[in-house]
């Protein structure tokens, strides 16, 4: 059993669990990404997998397992490979952790124009208000949303920051992989 707190949902639950995993496993890590399937099911239907996962005992019966799929490709922009992903009728959801450079807002008016995205890159990796963050990401097939972002600097698992419009973008790239 995790650390991972209680939370309202179990899709809240599977991305702060999620979370905890990526943290682990320390900063400076590619992305990860998941399936997320409902525990339950996967109890009942791959009992195997489900005693392989720990979760025989567990006494929870509605929740989400997260499965960690094959490495995400380096070499590829993220929404190119995302564009790549269709899910089996027996994933629920999915998740993707993925670590970036931010800014605060109020450095957005100090970007330069016309930058080409590698040049933007270097721009915000040497701008002194950058902070590393981590984002953990999950949508449902039924287009419910989590997100968590935890910051290098507050390493802790009380400084998770949940919602579920944090990253929309993103959001929107891991719904569309459930799409036709």
């Amino acid at each position: 059993m995790s650390n991972t707190p209680m939370a309202a949902s179990p899709l809240t639950r599977a991305v702060l669990e999620i979370d905890e995993y990526a943290s682990g496993l320390g900063w400076d890590q590619p992305a990860r990404l998941f399936a997320l399937v409902d525990t339950a099911r996967l109890r009942a239907q791959e009992p195997g997998l489900a005693r392989q996962l720990g979760l025989e005992n567990e006494p929870e019966t509605s929740g989400l397992t997260p499965i960690e799929q094959d490495e995400v490709p380096t070499g590829k922009p993220l929404d190119e490979f995302l564009g790549t992903i269709a899910w089996p009728d027996a994933v629920t959801g999915c998740a993707l952790t993925v670590e970036r450079l931010m800014l605060p807002p109020s450095a957005e008016a100090q970007v330069p124009q016309d930058l080409s995205e590698a040049a933007l890159t270097k721009w915000v990796a040497q701008h002194p208000e950058r902070q590393e963050v981590r984002m953990t990401v999950a949508v449902l097939r039924d287009g419910t949303r989590e997100s968590a972002l935890r910051l290098r600097e507050k390493d802790s698992p009380t400084d998770v920051l949940t919602g579920k419009d944090l990253v929309p973008g993103l959001a929107e790239a891991l719904a569309a992989t459930f799409e036709e």
